[in-house]
């Protein structure tokens, strides 16, 4: 029987223990310091969190309760030595964000340690409806309830002695590639196995800026702004409850659309492809009359490879192992009556064309030295779907070629492994700023960018679903 397939609408979570796991053998006279964040960190709100879920399945469940309880309990013991084993490289995890005399972030990094919670839940995993991520993975019940840390995690044990890992981070001083690299690193801790990362990099030098606010590629300002020119969105807020749904989509699926997205293209990625559709089917789910609205489509860019490009190997496996956000956001909008009349291909074309005008070094470069040029103030991407001349949005991001999915601490591979944003939408929108309107659609701006089959989004893991009109089911898009 599958997961949800005997779904409970309740069940309660009950906190164990509460313990700060400290990175092993650091003396406590060794001296802080204090670590800047990256141009690029600032892009992200301070606000975002999300979460790393891996559900284990207890391997002694069917030898007896004693038996089960004993696995769970080693098993959560051996999460928290490989832990303050890993905290070792990872040290800033372990540190707290603090503020400048500018206001701006950065991290003390003090080993102070990471909060590790040990929770219980009356519910067994069989049992447990992971398609409906509010039921179950919100702050306070799956998901800690921590807003100020740089990394907590929460271990609950189920009922049949099974395990969900939930590791919250902060957006703001990582991005998912950060996230997995640690991830993937603690587990090989856990069961002492080599390294398949090298230590990872702090060197913030490595995103420094390079360039005067002159020579800044201008289509920054077209994805990004500034906080000081952030306008008010007076608009009232529909009554609208945006629900959060977990989706499982077959890869064959994901091919036949590929298929349908390259008749008459090339080099069609399976992102691109699943952004096309998206794009589209958000598009028609619309409940807005004016079909001259744009809709918008977001799409996030890892700029590891980019930036480590042609700068020498050291370079190259610097940035290959460099925790903090090394993202882009760049989002496009095309008329809701030219999404819903256009055939799919079109549609995927234009998404190819979009990602190949930022899925170059430049692109990332004039990022780092535009937010110089606005520091002190924050500069963040836009979620331009609330704002008040738009029409719905989506934002496509792929982890596909994270470890998250098959990380091993002992017990196997997760029955699931995923990560999500568990604050809500509104939160989201709340923390990041509003594009004022404008008339701008699709814009190419550069070329010959290299295969975006290069790039870390360029397949699908089973996708979340943020609108409530949206249905999978049955679409079809020739």
């Amino acid at each position: 029987m599958g997961l949800g397939d005997k779904a409970k609408s309740l069940f309660q979570v009950k906190i164990m223990k509460k313990e700060v796991v400290v990175p092993l053998g650091v003396s406590s006279l060794i001296q802080k310091h204090w670590l800047p964040v990256s141009n690029l960190d600032l892009l992200i709100p301070s606000q975002l969190k999300f979460v790393a879920i891996q559900c284990y399945k207890n391997p002694a469940s069917d030898s007896g309760p004693q038996a089960s309880t004993n696995a769970a309990e080693s098993f959560i013991s051996s999460l928290k030595r490989g832990l303050a084993q890993v905290l070792v490289p990872f040290y800033p995890l372990a540190g707290e964000v603090v503020r400048n005399s500018l206001g701006e972030p950065e991290i003390c990094c003090n080993n102070r340690g990471v909060e590790f919670i040990e929770a219980y839940a009356d519910i067994e995993l069989e049992n447990l409806n992971i398609h409906n991520l509010d039921e179950n993975f919100v702050v306070g019940k799956l998901v800690p309830d921590n807003n100020h840390d740089i990394l907590v995690v929460q271990s609950t044990t189920l009922k049949c002695g099974s395990v969900i890992v939930v590791s919250l981070f902060d957006h703001s001083i990582s991005d998912a590639y950060s996230a997995n690299m640690f991830i993937l690193s603690w587990a090989e801790f856990v069961r002492s196995k080599p390294l398949t990362y090298d230590p990872p990099s702090f060197r913030r030098s490595l995103l420094n800026p390079s360039r005067t606010f002159g020579s800044i590629d201008t289509s920054v300002y077209d994805k990004y702004v500034s906080v000081v020119t952030t306008p008010e969105n007076t608009s009232p807020r529909n009554n609208d409850n945006p629900m959060n749904r977990l989706y499982y989509i077959k890869a064959e699926h994901i091919n036949n659309l590929q298929t349908l997205a390259c008749k008459n293209n090339n080099n069609i990625t399976k992102i691109e492809s699943f952004s096309a559709f998206l794009w589209k089917l958000i598009a028609k789910s619309s409940t807005t009359t004016d079909v001259e609205k744009q809709c918008k489509v977001s799409i996030v860019v890892d700029g590891r490879k980019l930036l480590g490009r042609g700068d020498g190997k050291e370079a190259h496996n610097a940035m290959s192992n460099f925790f903090g956000n090394v993202i882009s956001i760049p989002d496009w909008g095309k008329r809701i009556c030219d999404l819903n009349k256009e055939p799919l291909n079109e549609i995927a074309r234009d998404v190819h064309k979009c990602l190949k005008g930022v899925v170059m070094k430049e692109h990332f470069s004039g990022l780092i030295d535009w937010v110089e040029a606005v520091r002190p103030k924050s500069g963040m991407f836009r979620l331009s779907s609330y704002k008040i001349d738009d029409g719905p949005s989506i934002m496509v991001s792929s982890g596909l070629r994270f470890s998250i999915g098959v990380v091993d601490f002992g017990w196997g591979r997760p029955i699931l492994g995923t990560f999500y944003f568990p604050m809500g939408i509104e939160t989201i929108i709340k923390a990041t700023t509003l594009r004022p309107p404008s008339d701008s659609t699709c814009q190419t701006e550069h070329s010959g960018a290299d295969d975006l089959n290069h790039q870390t989004g360029s397949s699908i893991s089973p996708s979340l679903a943020r609108n409530r009109n949206s249905k999978f089911g049955g679409s079809k898009f020739e």
